[in-house]
């Protein structure tokens, strides 16, 4: 059984930093990526992060340069480093671990940024 837990949401100013982790339960051996997706108020989830089974790694153009994901396999992490927040990155984020067949999704955490 695979499960995702999310933490590190919580609220923050504009141009202040949160980390969120993703932890995964199960075998990881037919994951092919995992991923941080964010769903704003009143719009559809979107792609923030990606990192590849082979480490490579895509963003959406909206937060190159200020997130970063990485990967611990060892300890079945999956963390998306988040620097300069700003108000539209206000969102519930949520974890997916993705398969050949489909994939997993945690249960979201919220990240409100705001002064």
């Amino acid at each position: 059984q695979v499960q995702l837990v999310e933490s590190g949401g919580g609220l923050m100013q504009p141009g202040g930093s949160l980390r969120l982790s993703c932890a995964f339960s199960g075998s990881m051996s037919i994951i092919n990526s995992m991923g941080w997706y964010c769903q704003p108020p009143g719009k559809q989830r979107q792609l923030v992060a990606r990192i590849n089974s082979d480490g490579s790694t895509n963003y959406a153009d909206s937060v190159k340069g200020r997130f970063t994901i990485s990967r611990d396999n060892d300890k079945k992490t999956v963390d998306l480093q988040m620097n300069s927040l700003k108000p539209e990155d206000t969102a519930v984020y949520y974890c997916r671990a993705q398969h050949k067949f489909g994939g997993y999704w945690g249960q979201g955490t919220q990240v409100t940024v705001s002064s």
